[in-house]
């Protein structure tokens, strides 16, 4: 990776040191027990760290990345690389920021601008507000690129190129660097230039049409499935032109569309109709693949089961007190049970009854049949699993919020750099005066950037 060889550049920071206004913990079982809706509580164990705590060199330590994008899929992307150790630099408006400052559950955050939507995904980053389009802001952008590794941002096409500030017009400031453009679309075709949200590319990707069952589908998947797709391909996409810089010191221009992201991941779907002639259609919460694997009626609620060979059909008809099934003509193999799916799920809900959820899923897991309850997001974040794995980490003493706030890093554990939360979100700006001191800019020179309302 490039050094830093620029006079006032920021100091690549590897190791930073952690704000002493805000302590970092992964959650446990007591953060979950008292609060409501299964928020976490003040309520700790005192002393506990753990071996994720005691945080090494992140894998992209030394990297900075100038992030310029709002909402969800180019924050989320800025996130995961900073959660691996990069240093992130949130751009953004002057007095507003970010729309997703305002959006969140808590009216007061919202006001504040440090909505739950907000601090959801920009935990880690510098914030600096800086207006491109004024000709101070643009020279601000202008000089920070010259010494950062990574440049994000999901305006719609053409407008970094309008204002001076796109591809071809940065490379020149620094040819090193990579530039990742999150779009709707994508940076051609014949709806580059449509706006877009995470429920437009749900809608248009046909992951609606097969979301819900013939009664209520097409249904939106319940959490912004598109944006959040779209982030992570743009974080591996990123981390894979890195890696190719690595060798050839070329920086890249990446084009991310979130239609595309959406559509690569159905996979599974897209090639029944394409190789197999059959057209995906809503199947509720039963797998199309193979049967009885979905989600099943007990003495005391819904538990997902997939029995998907057949050694785990047989061993759960006999788990269940159902062992004629097995004989049964109608649920003899794999194509049988598919085509009596109906049948099959009236016959196994009458013997599950017997038991409830949590008790079948200790139950069938132990004879190596996949099963699992239904859970609630408080319930899911309370797991013991969860838990034990520190996917969750709480920050204390957070600047300008009354309460500790508990984030999630990455789905994944990196030997000797595991991803971690170097710092609390920023307040809008918070970072505007230090950027640019480190940048090489006088103090005369940023109060002149002030008056005229540049940054």
């Amino acid at each position: 990776m490039k050094t830093r060889s620029r006079p006032g550049a920021i100091a690549a920071q590897p190791k930073r040191a952690r704000p002493k206004t805000a302590g970092e913990s992964p959650a446990s079982p007591a953060d979950f027990a008292s609060s409501p809706g299964g928020a976490p509580s003040p309520a700790r164990q005192s002393g506990r760290r753990s071996k994720r705590q005691q945080r090494p060199q992140g894998a992209l330590a030394g990297i900075r990345v100038l992030d310029l994008t709002n909402v969800l899929a180019g924050p989320f992307c800025a996130y995961q690389l900073g959660l691996l150790g990069a240093e992130v630099i949130k751009l953004e408006l002057p007095a507003t920021g970010d729309l997703a400052r305002q959006l969140g559950a808590d009216a007061t955050l919202n006001k504040q601008l440090m909505g739950a939507s907000f601090l959801a995904q920009n935990g880690g980053k510098k914030s600096i507000t800086v207006n491109l389009k004024s000709e101070g802001g643009r020279d601000v952008l202008r000089r920070l690129v010259r010494d950062a590794d990574v440049l994000v941002e999901n305006f719609r096409p053409g407008v970094m190129s309008r204002l001076g500030l796109g591809y071809e017009a940065l490379s020149l400031v620094n040819p090193a660097l990579i530039y990742c453009a999150i779009s709707g679309f994508g940076q051609e075709g014949p709806m580059k230039d449509a706006p877009a949200y995470d429920q437009i590319i749900q809608g248009l990707s046909g992951v609606m049409s097969i979301t819900g069952d013939q009664k209520c589908a097409p249904l939106r998947v319940g959490y912004p499935i598109a944006d959040t797709i779209g982030g992570i391909t743009a974080a591996f996409s990123v981390t894979s032109a890195l890696v190719r810089r690595g060798a050839t010191g070329k920086g890249a221009f990446i084009d991310v569309s979130m239609l595309d992201c959406a559509l690569a991941t159905m996979g599974w779907v897209i090639s029944n109709f394409l190789i197999a002639g059959h057209e995906p259609s809503p199947m509720g919460n039963d797998n199309f693949t193979a049967a009885p694997s979905g989600t099943f009626k007990t003495g005391s609620g819904l538990l997902n089961i997939a029995a998907n060979k057949q050694e785990q059909f047989e061993t759960l008809a006999q788990a269940v007190g159902a062992g004629g099934l097995v004989t049964d003509s109608r649920f003899v193999d794999r194509e049988s049970r598919k085509r009596n799916r109906a049948a099959l799920t009236i016959e196994l809900e009458a013997a599950l009854q017997h038991k409830s959820a949590a008790d079948w899923e200790t139950i069938l897991n132990e004879l190596g049949i996949p099963a699992g309850r239904v859970a609630t997001i408080p319930e899911a974040l309370n797991n013991p699993q969860v838990l034990h794995r520190e996917l969750l980490q709480t920050l204390r003493d957070v600047p300008g919020l009354d309460r500790p706030l508990t984030l999630t890093r990455a789905g994944f554990k990196l030997s000797g750099a595991d991803p971690f939360v170097s710092s609390p979100p920023p307040r809008l700006g918070e970072h505007t005066d230090e950027i640019l001191r480190a940048a090489g800019y006088t103090e005369q020179e940023i109060a002149a950037l002030h008056r005229a309302k540049a940054i």
